[in-house]
């Protein structure tokens, strides 16, 4: 075979394997978005509240740290979901009010971003993160 055609051939292989591997990140990223409608995650938990409270949220609710709120980056709002620390066991019963989490919480592994009278409730106000466990109970029609 020639020098060109060798080349070539690396080449168009080369490039099968990057058109491959898009497929399978966006493949990927379609099912786990549509795994978060139903069903059980695994994940952190972070808690939002001060800074937040007396605010609007994007479903239009006013915000109060104190309520048994959450926000979720994809479940419709008003999904009643439960959320387990699984390091002590303790769990809480929320509602999805707002979108998120966001920034380098979301990065670093966070599903859902609870209020912090959820945090209090599930033990975590000083660490900030904990690792958790969201079922989906109820979603609107």
């Amino acid at each position: 075979m020639s020098m060109w055609r060798e080349s070539n051939v690396r080449g168009l292989r080369l490039l099968g394997l990057i058109a491959a591997v898009i497929v399978v990140v966006f493949a990927a990223g379609r099912s786990a978005a549509s795994d978060t409608s139903t069903g059980i995650q695994f994940g952190l938990a972070s808690w939002y509240g001060p800074g937040f409270h007396g605010e609007q949220t994007a479903s239009g609710e006013i915000f109060d740290q104190r309520e048994m709120v959450a926000a979720h980056r994809t479940l419709p709002f008003g999904s009643v979901i439960r959320v387990t620390n699984l390091e002590n066991g303790r769990h809480v019963t929320l509602r999805v009010i707002d979108r998120g989490p966001y920034g380098r919480n979301f990065r670093k592994g966070t599903i859902v971003d609870v209020s912090r009278g959820a945090a209090r409730n599930l033990g975590f106000i000083k660490r900030g993160l904990v690792r958790v466990q969201l079922e989906v109970m109820n979603v609107p029609d």
